[in-house]
């Protein structure tokens, strides 16, 4: 049996840039053939929607209120997780392993630099993920990458072109990275979706956190979602989505 889980995901709760409440996500991701999803909404120096003037506990109590509302609104076949995105300079992360609790007891988290927060992070036993590596859009004006804190790559992100996709696919292969997949979900209105693939259900944090690091679960995709019947594929079965057909336009610094 497989067992697909969406790793990133943004609810309307606490992503500035998401129109979805966490508790609709249930029945379209479990319509598309999702085991689970773990909720990555945009943490505070993102493109957070939380008011940065209101008390600590009241920013995190909104900012978590979307994985909650999905959890809440989840059957007991339909597993719903926390995960968070960190925005750098441009350059995103997904991080898993933390909770609500260990964010209220860490105000200012959001105001760290990258090797700050890998080392917070690593010390709470949880893992940061490099997303969409080589995304371009009109106000990015530069890629950052820094292979240093990366403990595994999004080579495959359903929002992103395929030639962005496949320099994050050849980044990982060439660096050796554990490799991820996932949508970046914001409405229904994306007409392609990825995930990561297990032969074993993920019923926690902690299980996807280990799986991810020994190695396991493999990057899927799925195209055209609403315009025809279809499945999961492994990314690694599409030339158009690994093997780069051109450069970044933007520069690129390494760190």
């Amino acid at each position: 049996m497989e067992y697909i889980y969406e790793t990133h995901l943004h609810t309307i709760e606490a992503s500035a840039c998401s129109s979805t409440p966490g508790e609709d996500y249930i029945t379209y991701m479990k319509g598309l053939g999702y085991s689970g999803i773990i909720v990555t909404d945009h943490y505070f120096a993102g493109n957070s929607c939380v008011p940065r003037d209101w008390p600590w506990e009241k920013r995190v109590e909104k900012y978590c209120s979307g994985f909650e509302h999905a959890k809440e609104a989840a059957g007991s076949d339909f597993t719903v997780l926390f995960g968070i995105e960190y925005n750098f300079h441009g350059d995103e992360f997904m991080i898993y392993g933390l909770d609500k609790k260990w964010l209220l007891n860490h105000p200012g988290f959001e105001t760290r630099d990258r090797y700050e927060v890998y080392k917070m992070v690593h010390e709470a036993g949880a893992i940061m993920i490099q997303a969409h590596p080589y995304r371009e859009r009109g106000y990015l004006s530069e890629i950052n990458i820094t292979p240093d804190i990366s403990d595994g790559v999004e080579v495959y992100n359903a929002a992103n072109p395929d030639w962005q996709n496949s320099l994050a696919y050849e980044y990982a292969v060439k660096r050796g990275f554990r490799m991820a997949g996932g949508s970046d979900i914001h409405n229904f209105s994306q007409e392609n979706m990825g995930g990561m693939k297990f032969s074993f259900p993920i019923n926690s944090i902690e299980d996807y956190k280990e799986a991810f690091m020994a190695g396991e679960g493999t990057p899927v995709c799925r195209m055209n979602v609403h315009d025809k019947p279809g499945e999961f594929r492994p990314v690694s079965e599409f030339i158009e989505l690994t093997k780069p057909t051109q450069e970044s336009t933007l520069e690129v610094f390494w760190h």
